[in-house]
């Protein structure tokens, strides 16, 4: 499951930040002593304030807007269907689908930034663990005293009492679409046909809506904890008031002010690490796990390991999650970012990034969709080669912030 994956990933980072910081302290004037800024402290603060307000921020506002549309329109769906009207409730399902499609791409586009929120509140393997627990779904859905409980708290109950593979987009994805027989195509699910040879039940679509419900106050949990409780709308505000999940600290003014007192980064330094490490973990987790896994096959599971299979969504959220780190490292809109500052001091590392991204994205857009029918495929290898080397690259970037 991918929990396991990123809570390592996140252990990783930590130790990586508790071990520069000698090395680049005595470059940081700002880290606390009130001396005046260096031209690279300058060129970070420039490029990380950007980061937060115009790239992170924005990206969870989508992501979480689209999470509140979902779940209405989930509720919507789960009423008529109760109520009789078939019909009515497959409309709900279809506009459903293209709002899971938005905020899925919102979060996908975040995952360059897997750290602060997502990892501490583990909202990450909360939303986006896979596969989906098929047996344990099964097993739900004959349970009376759960499902009864699941119809009467919703989101709270699923999200204090289910595994992270009963949880989360991909759980919602397998309620919304269904697969032709040859798995070729996808549409969004109608409600009089069979679910794997099983009726869809009302109980299917209590369980459903309740994670929905759950997945919205995950996404309203993080736009909170990086754009601040006080900036989000009274309705999110009050999502989170009454789930008990206001965020414990502002992770987008954290990261502003680093290399001042009060911020858990001690150098700008250290705050433009963590953008780079968060882009590395993401282009290795592509690589070795979501495409590396099933191109290997050497196992069922392996075989089985196939990211947004119902909504034949995987080939975009494996680009997407490259286009976050361009994000992350390129800005957006003109921002300045750290390329620029990385440009100023080692252009040949910055071109060489700039050149694996987007030959990154380009090879994994010529991976066929469906994936699980193409994985094993010389275009997923060719992906996993450029993958390989921008990891690499991105490595020098680490290595230019520590030393110039």
């Amino acid at each position: 499951m991918k929990k396991f994956v990123k809570s390592v990933s996140y252990m990783a980072v930590c130790a990586m930040m508790a071990m520069s910081l000698a090395a680049c302290s005595n470059d940081e004037p700002n880290g606390g002593d009130g001396g005046e800024q260096s031209a690279k402290d300058i060129a970070l603060k420039a490029a990380i304030d950007p980061y937060v307000d115009n790239t992170v921020i924005p990206n969870y506002k989508v992501m979480a807007d689209e999470a509140i549309k979902l779940y209405d329109l989930c509720v919507k769906a789960r009423d008529s269907f109760m109520e009789g009207d078939i019909t009515t409730a497959n409309g709900y399902i279809a506009d459903a689908c293209n709002h899971w499609t938005k905020s899925r791409e919102a979060w996908e586009l975040s995952e360059a930034w897997l750290y602060g929120a997502a990892a501490d509140y583990n909202i990450d393997p909360h939303i986006d663990s896979w596969p989906l627990d098929k047996q344990a779904l099964v097993n739900l859905l004959a349970n009376a005293s759960m499902m009864q409980q699941i119809g009467e708290s919703g989101g709270a109950y699923v999200s204090a009492n289910l595994g992270y593979g009963l949880l989360g987009f991909h759980a919602i994805e397998y309620m919304l679409y269904e697969l032709s027989a040859d798995g070729q195509t996808s549409t969004p699910r109608d409600l009089s046909h069979t679910l794997e040879g099983t009726a869809v039940t009302d109980n299917h679509m209590i369980y459903m809506a309740a994670v929905a419900e759950d997945l919205r106050n995950q996404c309203v949990r993080l736009e909170a904890s990086w754009a601040g409780l006080d900036n989000v709308t009274s309705e999110k505000q009050q999502i989170l008031t009454d789930n008990e999940l206001e965020p414990t600290k502002d992770y987008g003014q954290d990261m502003k002010l680093a290399g001042q007192a009060g911020s858990n980064y001690q150098s700008l330094t250290l705050a433009a690490q963590q953008i780079i490490q968060g882009a590395i973990d993401i282009v290795n987790e592509v690589n070795v796990q979501k495409i590396g896994r099933p191109h290997s096959g050497q196992s069922t599971e392996d075989k089985n390991y196939i990211e947004s299979p119902y909504a034949l969504n995987s080939i975009v959220d494996f680009a997407d999650n490259i286009r976050s780190v361009k994000n992350a490292y390129e800005g957006q809109n003109n921002d300045a970012s750290i390329s620029d500052y990385v440009a100023t001091v080692a252009p040949d590392v910055d071109t060489e990034v700039r050149n694996l991204i987007q030959e990154s994205i380009d090879n994994i857009m010529l991976i066929p969709e469906p994936f699980a029918l193409h994985a094993t495929e010389q275009t997923a290898a060719t992906a996993m080669e450029s993958l390989t080397k921008l990891e690499t690259a991105l490595d020098k970037v680490n290595d230019v912030l520590v030393n110039n």
